[in-house]
């Protein structure tokens, strides 16, 4: 089942239990695997009596006549005693008298084993993981990226509102729809020249059958350039080195902020953290992340201004290793606009930690801005000329009402998006999870899976 389709049945409000379509179940067990043609002659051939435990050496007779008080125990949660069974309760009572959840236990189990023989349909756990639309998580992403589905919705309503055919004028509006969602350049003609078949194919007439089309096409995309992406953040091997996060990123991104507000996840896990403040040439860089340090009680290094970077990273590193410290972050200037200064300055800061911590950084994690859009996606292709970038921290998710920057990142860059910025408050800086940015950047917009 792909990704489209599982937020499909997520919207639809499906309980999680509800037993799958035919072509979807599948036998978790060889005993349970029967062949096609013997379940069907079986099913075929099969009384309401089939529905009840059969019980060896019982008559027709005694079998319907024992219905109704099998009926009753089902609805009282009692045990029928049937002569197989009498045995093995007798044999638990003497055991233990009053133990008579232990007894029902043992009858339910030899009523499943008299089943066993009957065809049943087995429903195994699905191979990708349903998205669950209650869990905490969901709710924090449904409500961060309420300005970007609003938006992106409003456009594509606007879009479809308007057409009356599936013409080569409604695939220029949903490029330039698409542009201005963010969702890439690149992203947004791949898709428009990839609808104007499957449109046709599908026969699309309704507006929901071509919003659906659109979406579904911009999942399938997203999931597909996220094969084996790795989303996670990378610690230090060995336990008894620190591990290094270095922060690239132009000014202005929230940058400082999300260095503090990952500070204070790590120091409320009961990590030591250390911070760096690596940004000596901007005014109040350090003093910003000094606040932060005070703010979230954690240590901080820092030089006077207009300082050496890669002597304050040097003089963190080796705090880190002396004094024990779980995790080191270290922030550095953003100074875009000479880009051969600032290759030099973070290439000096690399060779520095990896001279003292031969395995580190363990990420070099580029802060963007959401709110910028296409200049956030020019600073991440620029950033990625410069430095060996190995994830996104994408801030500000909430205040943009143009979300589809996360598509572009992964469908142009191919850089994995790590952490999100999903509000103000300390613990609004989340891991990034793919599925549950795609359901809440899509939710209202897909139409309810159909039976």
């Amino acid at each position: 089942m792909g990704l489209f389709d599982r937020l499909r049945r997520a919207f639809s409000g499906e309980p999680e239990e509800e037993p799958k379509k035919e072509d979807e179940i599948v036998s978790t067990s060889e005993e349970n695997q029967e062949p096609e043609e013997t379940a069907t002659n079986e099913a075929t051939t099969a009384t309401p009596e089939d529905d009840q435990p059969k019980v060896a050496e019982t008559t027709t007779a005694e079998a319907k006549e024992a219905e109704p008080v099998a009926k009753e125990a089902e609805d009282t949660k009692e045990v029928v005693q049937t002569p197989e069974k009498v045995e093995v309760i007798e044999e638990i009572e003497t055991t233990s008298e009053n133990n008579e959840v232990e007894i029902a236990k043992k009858a339910d189990e030899e009523s499943l084993e008299q089943q066993s023989d009957e065809p049943k349909e087995t429903k195994a756990e699905p191979k990708e993981p349903e998205i669950q639309t209650t869990s905490s998580e969901t709710v924090r992403y449904d409500k961060g990226l309420a300005k970007s589905r609003k938006g992106f919705g409003a456009k594509l309503n606007a879009l479809l509102a308007n057409f009356r055919r599936v013409d080569e004028d409604f695939f220029e509006e949903l490029e330039e729809t698409l542009i201005e969602a963010d969702v890439g350049f690149e992203t947004a003609m791949k898709i428009s020249d990839e609808l104007q078949d499957e449109v046709k194919l599908r026969n699309a007439k309704s507006r929901s059958d071509v919003s659906d089309a659109i979406i579904e096409r911009l999942v399938d995309i997203y999931e597909s350039e996220g094969v084996d992406e790795d989303n996670s953040l990378h610690f230090a091997k060995e336990p008894t080195e620190p591990t290094v996060f270095l922060f690239v990123g132009v000014n202005g991104v929230g940058k400082t902020t999300t260095i503090g507000k990952l500070a204070h996840r790590y120091q409320q896990a009961g990590k030591k953290v250390l911070l760096a403040a690596g940004d000596t040439f901007r005014a109040g860089a350090i003093e910003q992340l000094a606040e932060w340090g005070r703010r979230v009680e954690v240590d901080v290094v820092t030089k006077p201004e207009k300082s050496d970077p890669a002597a304050v990273v040097y003089d963190a590193v080796v705090k880190a290793k002396k004094e024990n410290y779980d995790i080191l972050l270290v922030d550095t200037a953003g100074r875009l606009q000479n880009k051969v200064n600032l290759m030099n300055e973070l290439d000096k800061i690399k060779r520095v930690i990896t001279r003292e911590l031969p395995d580190a950084p363990q990420e070099v994690l580029l802060a963007l801005d959401a709110t910028t859009g296409q200049n956030a996606l020019t600073q991440a292709k620029q950033f990625k000329e410069v430095t060996d970038v190995t994830g996104i921290v994408l801030t500000k998710l909430d205040g943009t009402a143009r979300g589809g920057i996360v598509l572009a990142i992964r469908n142009e860059l191919h850089l994995p998006v790590k952490l999100v910025g999903l509000g103000e408050k300390m613990d609004d800086l989340r891991d990034f999870s793919p599925e549950e940015f795609v359901y809440g950047l899509f939710k209202g917009l897909v139409t309810p899976k159909k039976d």
